[in-house]
């Protein structure tokens, strides 16, 4: 999903939701959200 979609979903602006991706893949170690998908389909942690 794209940050539009993400922010519009959950009723939060663009920027939050781009500063919790970034958050997120920093603490993953990733570069992108591809490379956190292929992380948790590593883990088992996506069906």
């Amino acid at each position: 999903l794209s940050n539009k979609e993400i922010s519009d979903t959950l009723c939060l602006s663009e920027g939050t939701v781009k500063n919790h991706i970034t958050a997120l893949l920093r603490k993953l170690g990733v570069q992108d959200r591809t490379q956190a998908a292929i992380m948790a389909l590593r883990m088992k942690e996506v069906p």
